[in-house]
């Protein structure tokens, strides 16, 4: 498709030129976009509007996703800002060292170059992905679902204002034109335009992205996040965390999938539980869940293995920690996982032995989040090890190159 290899060689570039400007340039250029956010707002909210009209028969879920109002709108705008108020990445000397030869060695940070975004039903990427391209200096195409669409070509239009707005050139941002998946294909295969692909959406999504293309790929293909309910837990804290984990947000990644219940507490804990969720979740347990909540249907082994992104609920009791340690290193999704403890030594070999890309102690899955730990916004989750572990910020779209100095030194 010649239209998107167009698409990609104007990304090319512009991400020349976004890597050599100023930090003052690229923050300016983030307030301009915030700016424009808001300034936009009734078409932004209009553009969403049609997208909901028109994808009357999606998913609760997904809807909840694509769903912009006011307040969101107003979200969007405070995280462009937030990433802009963070230090700046590019240029910064990450480790240096004097040789035994006298080179001074140092390690700079730079840009990766193009980076394509590929999503589904969450216009919000469509800012967060912008703001944290141009924070690390990079251009990036966007190419979102048909679902997105309008709110999509709303949401660029004031990122495009920004970047006029300071002088940078349009085609650092830009949405592919077509929502084919042939358009998919053509695109991760351009390894000599684009550095890198980040597919957000459902595991079929990203298992297409990935069985074509040559570009890297930044893969997360579920989120089987993990509450474990330690025998030294505080069962109250325990049952308000799970129902903050499932209940707030079912349809996100970072939602609680599947809560394992050390079996010293479960006679407790599971009554309790159920009183929390109070009708709202449906339960699916083993045989002694089952006993203690006679409304929990049986789970299955699929259960284990589900993200169900609803207001479902696995529920499995184990022997100890070993035991749920053993259960997630069978079932996950290196995603997120959670004890709730008051032992610290329980505590730390959750920490040390569990090796997901975000490990939680006596607190939510929901926080598995780029935003909530401190990245500003979030382009991604990454669940592969390579180049980038867990919520990637800024920094996740940067790499290292080597800067020697030297006084003459031959070798």
């Amino acid at each position: 498709m010649t239209q998107v290899r167009d698409v990609a060689v104007a990304a090319k570039a512009a991400a020349r030129v976004v890597a050599k400007v100023s930090a003052e340039t690229r923050t300016r250029a983030l307030h301009a976009i915030a700016d424009a956010i808001l300034a936009q707002e009734a078409q932004i909210l209009a553009a969403n509007e049609a997208d909901l009209a028109a994808g009357a028969a999606l998913a609760a879920a997904m809807r909840d996703r694509l769903k912009l109002d006011p307040k969101r709108v107003a979200g969007l705008a405070a995280a462009v800002r937030e990433v802009a108020a963070a230090p700046d990445l590019i240029g910064r000397i990450e480790r240096e060292e004097t040789r035994p030869n006298g080179l001074a060695v140092a390690r700079q940070r730079i840009p990766l170059g193009v980076v394509l975004m590929i999503y589904e039903a969450r216009p919000n990427v469509t800012t967060d992905a912008a703001a944290l391209c141009l924070k690390s200096g990079n251009a990036c195409i966007l190419r979102g679902g048909r679902e997105a669409q309008e709110s999509n070509r709303a949401l660029l239009a004031a990122v495009q204002a920004g970047l006029r707005a300071v002088g940078l050139p349009a085609a650092a941002v830009q949405l592919v034109p077509t929502t084919d998946r042939e358009a998919i294909a053509e695109l991760v295969k351009l390894d000599e335009l684009i550095d890198l692909c980040i597919p957000r959406g459902g595991e079929g999504l990203i298992r297409y992205v990935a069985e074509h293309a040559r570009v890297p790929v930044i893969k997360h293909y579920k989120g089987v996040c993990h509450v474990y309910v330690h025998a030294a837990a505080d069962l109250e804290m325990a049952a308000r965390i799970v129902e903050n984990a499932k209940v707030s947000r079912p349809g996100v990644c970072n939602a609680v999938e599947t809560v394992l219940v050390d079996r010293a507490i479960a006679e407790r804990f599971i009554p309790l539980l159920v009183a929390q969720l109070a009708g709202r979740v449906e339960l699916r347990g083993d045989a002694t869940v089952q006993a203690l909540a006679p409304s929990a249907r049986p789970a299955t082994e699929d259960d284990w293995y589900a993200e169900y992104l609803d207001l479902v609920l696995a529920v499995r009791v184990v022997d100890d920690i070993a035991a749920a340690i053993a259960h997630i290193e069978q079932y996950g999704s290196s995603h997120t996982e959670a004890i709730i403890t008051a032992d610290p030594a329980a505590a730390e070999r959750w920490v040390r032995e569990v090796d997901s890309s975000t490990v939680m102690v006596n607190a939510s899955t929901r926080f598995a989040d780029g935003g909530e730990l401190g990245l500003g916004a979030e382009i991604g989750i990454s669940t592969t090890r390579l180049h980038a572990y867990g919520p990637m910020g800024a920094e996740g779209l940067t790499t290292l190159k080597f800067v020697v100095r030297g006084s003459g030194q031959v070798r």
